[in-house]
Protein backbone atom coordinates (compact mmCIF):
# COMPACT_ATOMS: atom_id res chain seq x y z
CA UNK A 1 0.00 0.00 0.00
CA UNK A 2 2.79 2.32 0.87
CA UNK A 3 4.34 1.96 -2.74
CA UNK A 4 0.53 3.31 -4.31
CA UNK A 5 0.24 6.47 -2.18
CA UNK A 6 4.18 7.13 -3.40
CA UNK A 7 3.38 6.59 -7.00
CA UNK A 8 0.12 8.81 -6.58
CA UNK A 9 1.44 11.46 -4.71
CA UNK A 10 5.08 11.74 -6.70
CA UNK A 11 2.41 11.81 -10.30
CA UNK A 12 0.15 14.79 -8.05
CA UNK A 13 3.16 16.76 -7.25
CA UNK A 14 5.35 16.54 -10.72
CA UNK A 15 2.17 16.91 -12.38
CA UNK A 16 0.94 20.01 -9.89
CA UNK A 17 4.64 21.68 -10.48
CA UNK A 18 5.04 21.47 -13.71
CA UNK A 19 1.68 22.93 -14.92
CA UNK A 20 2.15 25.85 -12.11
CA UNK A 21 5.96 25.96 -13.30
CA UNK A 22 4.47 26.89 -17.08
CA UNK A 23 1.76 28.84 -16.37
CA UNK A 24 3.65 31.17 -13.61
CA UNK A 25 6.25 31.60 -16.57
CA UNK A 26 3.62 32.28 -19.09
CA UNK A 27 1.86 34.55 -17.29
CA UNK A 28 4.50 36.86 -16.28
CA UNK A 29 6.56 36.76 -19.90
CA UNK A 30 4.31 36.39 -22.37
CA UNK A 31 1.68 39.62 -23.03
CA UNK A 32 -2.06 38.68 -24.17
CA UNK A 33 -2.15 37.02 -27.06
CA UNK A 34 1.58 36.26 -27.96
CA UNK A 35 2.49 33.00 -29.76
CA UNK A 36 6.11 31.73 -30.05
CA UNK A 37 6.34 28.30 -32.47
CA UNK A 38 7.76 25.36 -30.88
CA UNK A 39 7.03 22.99 -34.03
CA UNK A 40 6.78 25.29 -37.17
CA UNK A 41 2.67 24.97 -38.30
CA UNK A 42 2.08 22.27 -35.90
CA UNK A 43 2.59 23.19 -32.47
CA UNK A 44 2.66 26.66 -30.59
CA UNK A 45 2.77 28.67 -27.03
CA UNK A 46 0.15 30.96 -27.26
CA UNK A 47 -0.79 32.99 -24.15
CA UNK A 48 -4.80 33.55 -23.54
CA UNK A 49 -6.78 33.13 -20.23
CA UNK A 50 -10.19 30.81 -19.97
CA UNK A 51 -12.29 32.72 -18.16
CA UNK A 52 -15.09 29.81 -17.88
CA UNK A 53 -15.45 26.26 -18.37
CA UNK A 54 -12.97 24.34 -20.43
CA UNK A 55 -12.14 25.33 -23.91
CA UNK A 56 -12.99 28.39 -23.15
CA UNK A 57 -17.05 28.22 -22.42
CA UNK A 58 -19.44 29.76 -20.37
CA UNK A 59 -21.93 29.81 -18.51
CA UNK A 60 -24.92 31.90 -20.56
CA UNK A 61 -27.28 32.61 -18.01
CA UNK A 62 -25.04 34.07 -15.17
CA UNK A 63 -22.68 36.92 -15.28
CA UNK A 64 -18.95 36.50 -15.78
CA UNK A 65 -18.11 36.52 -11.87
CA UNK A 66 -21.50 34.61 -10.89
CA UNK A 67 -20.67 31.79 -13.06
CA UNK A 68 -17.18 31.90 -12.46
CA UNK A 69 -17.73 31.45 -8.41
CA UNK A 70 -20.12 28.28 -9.63
CA UNK A 71 -17.53 27.08 -11.40
CA UNK A 72 -14.90 26.93 -9.14
CA UNK A 73 -17.38 25.63 -6.30
CA UNK A 74 -17.91 22.65 -8.89
CA UNK A 75 -14.43 22.31 -9.18
CA UNK A 76 -13.39 21.91 -5.56
CA UNK A 77 -16.31 19.68 -4.89
CA UNK A 78 -15.46 17.41 -7.67
CA UNK A 79 -11.91 17.48 -6.62
CA UNK A 80 -12.78 16.31 -3.42
CA UNK A 81 -14.63 13.50 -4.88
CA UNK A 82 -11.71 12.23 -6.94
CA UNK A 83 -9.66 12.65 -4.07
CA UNK A 84 -11.88 10.34 -1.69
CA UNK A 85 -12.48 7.73 -4.54
CA UNK A 86 -8.18 7.97 -5.06
CA UNK A 87 -7.55 7.29 -1.09
CA UNK A 88 -10.37 4.19 -1.69
CA UNK A 89 -8.27 2.77 -4.67
CA UNK A 90 -5.29 3.17 -2.83
CA UNK A 91 -6.56 0.78 0.47
CA UNK A 92 -8.04 -1.49 -2.03
CA UNK A 93 -4.23 -1.99 -3.38
CA UNK A 94 -5.94 -1.68 -7.11
CA UNK A 95 -3.46 -1.72 -10.69
CA UNK A 96 -0.71 1.02 -10.49
CA UNK A 97 -1.67 2.09 -13.34
CA UNK A 98 -4.98 2.79 -12.56
CA UNK A 99 -3.40 4.76 -9.36
CA UNK A 100 -1.10 6.60 -11.83
CA UNK A 101 -4.54 7.43 -13.70
CA UNK A 102 -6.55 8.53 -11.42
CA UNK A 103 -3.65 10.82 -10.05
CA UNK A 104 -3.50 12.62 -13.29
CA UNK A 105 -7.03 13.45 -13.25
CA UNK A 106 -7.03 14.63 -9.63
CA UNK A 107 -3.63 16.89 -10.33
CA UNK A 108 -4.91 18.27 -13.75
CA UNK A 109 -8.35 19.42 -12.01
CA UNK A 110 -6.70 20.78 -8.72
CA UNK A 111 -3.95 22.43 -10.59
CA UNK A 112 -6.88 24.62 -12.71
CA UNK A 113 -8.59 25.05 -9.68
CA UNK A 114 -5.29 26.88 -8.32
CA UNK A 115 -5.84 29.53 -10.98
CA UNK A 116 -9.01 30.32 -10.06
CA UNK A 117 -8.67 30.41 -6.23
CA UNK A 118 -5.39 32.95 -6.62
CA UNK A 119 -3.66 33.90 -9.75
CA UNK A 120 -6.59 36.56 -9.65
CA UNK A 121 -4.88 37.66 -6.07
CA UNK A 122 -1.78 37.79 -7.08
CA UNK A 123 -1.28 39.08 -10.32
CA UNK A 124 -2.30 41.93 -12.23
CA UNK A 125 -4.14 41.51 -15.87
CA UNK A 126 -2.34 40.58 -18.65
CA UNK A 127 -1.92 43.73 -21.11
CA UNK A 128 -2.82 42.99 -25.09
CA UNK A 129 0.30 45.12 -25.70
CA UNK A 130 3.32 43.76 -27.54
CA UNK A 131 5.60 45.51 -24.95
CA UNK A 132 3.52 44.94 -21.28
CA UNK A 133 3.57 41.88 -19.41
CA UNK A 134 1.54 41.01 -16.10
CA UNK A 135 3.27 41.65 -12.67
CA UNK A 136 3.27 40.18 -9.58
CA UNK A 137 1.57 42.27 -6.71
CA UNK A 138 0.52 42.02 -3.27
CA UNK A 139 -1.97 39.20 -2.34
CA UNK A 140 -4.94 40.61 -2.60
CA UNK A 141 -4.39 43.58 -4.75
CA UNK A 142 -4.25 41.28 -8.28
CA UNK A 143 -6.78 41.70 -11.29
CA UNK A 144 -10.03 39.61 -9.50
CA UNK A 145 -10.98 38.28 -6.26
CA UNK A 146 -11.11 35.04 -4.85
CA UNK A 147 -12.38 32.14 -6.55
CA UNK A 148 -12.66 34.68 -9.85
CA UNK A 149 -9.41 34.04 -11.32
CA UNK A 150 -8.94 33.18 -15.15
CA UNK A 151 -7.28 29.77 -15.90
CA UNK A 152 -3.79 30.31 -18.21
CA UNK A 153 -3.75 28.18 -21.21
CA UNK A 154 -0.96 28.30 -23.50
CA UNK A 155 -0.84 25.00 -25.84
CA UNK A 156 -1.63 25.32 -29.32
CA UNK A 157 -2.00 22.47 -31.70
CA UNK A 158 -2.91 23.45 -35.92
CA UNK A 159 -5.27 20.66 -36.12
CA UNK A 160 -7.21 21.44 -32.18
CA UNK A 161 -8.95 24.73 -32.05
CA UNK A 162 -8.88 25.46 -28.20
CA UNK A 163 -5.76 26.67 -26.67
CA UNK A 164 -5.08 24.29 -23.53
CA UNK A 165 -2.35 23.69 -20.64
CA UNK A 166 -0.84 20.66 -19.16
CA UNK A 167 -3.53 20.37 -16.32
CA UNK A 168 -6.06 20.21 -19.34
CA UNK A 169 -3.71 17.22 -21.05
CA UNK A 170 -3.11 15.35 -17.75
CA UNK A 171 -6.88 14.90 -17.12
CA UNK A 172 -7.30 13.82 -20.95
CA UNK A 173 -4.05 11.19 -20.69
CA UNK A 174 -5.54 9.72 -17.25
CA UNK A 175 -9.02 9.29 -18.87
CA UNK A 176 -7.48 7.83 -21.85
CA UNK A 177 -5.24 5.46 -19.56
CA UNK A 178 -8.47 4.32 -18.46
CA UNK A 179 -10.29 4.08 -21.57
CA UNK A 180 -7.39 2.23 -23.20
CA UNK A 181 -5.85 0.29 -20.40
CA UNK A 182 -7.95 0.15 -17.67
CA UNK A 183 -11.91 0.07 -18.49
CA UNK A 184 -12.38 -3.54 -17.08
CA UNK A 185 -10.44 -2.71 -13.65
CA UNK A 186 -12.02 0.51 -13.28
CA UNK A 187 -15.88 -0.68 -13.63
CA UNK A 188 -14.77 -2.93 -11.34
CA UNK A 189 -13.96 -1.24 -8.66
CA UNK A 190 -16.98 1.65 -9.54
CA UNK A 191 -20.07 0.24 -10.81
CA UNK A 192 -19.91 -3.67 -9.92
CA UNK A 193 -18.97 -2.54 -6.81
CA UNK A 194 -21.66 -0.10 -6.48
CA UNK A 195 -24.17 -2.45 -7.65
CA UNK A 196 -22.61 -5.00 -5.01
CA UNK A 197 -23.58 -2.48 -2.23
CA UNK A 198 -26.99 -1.88 -3.61
CA UNK A 199 -27.10 -5.64 -3.22
CA UNK A 200 -25.63 -5.97 -0.31
CA UNK A 201 -28.00 -4.03 1.38
CA UNK A 202 -31.07 -5.54 0.01
CA UNK A 203 -29.96 -8.76 1.53
CA UNK A 204 -29.41 -7.23 4.95
CA UNK A 205 -33.16 -5.61 4.78
CA UNK A 206 -34.62 -8.39 3.36
CA UNK A 207 -32.58 -10.45 6.35
CA UNK A 208 -34.22 -7.42 8.57
CA UNK A 209 -37.99 -7.64 7.66
CA UNK A 210 -37.84 -11.46 7.85
CA UNK A 211 -36.75 -11.55 11.10
CA UNK A 212 -39.50 -9.47 12.39
CA UNK A 213 -42.07 -11.27 10.69
CA UNK A 214 -40.86 -14.39 12.88
CA UNK A 215 -40.85 -12.43 15.56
Amino acid sequence: MRNRYIIAFTTIFLTLFFDQWIKVYIKLNFYYGETVPLIENWFDLHFVENPGMAFGWEIPFLGPDGAKVLLSLFRIVAVGVIMYYLFGLIKRKVSKSLIISISLIFSGAFGNIIDSLFYGLIFSKSPHHLSMVAEQVAFGDGYASFLTGKVVDMFSLSFFPPIFNLADVAISVGVGMIILFQRDVFQTEFFNKKKKDVQDLTEINNSDESQEFSG
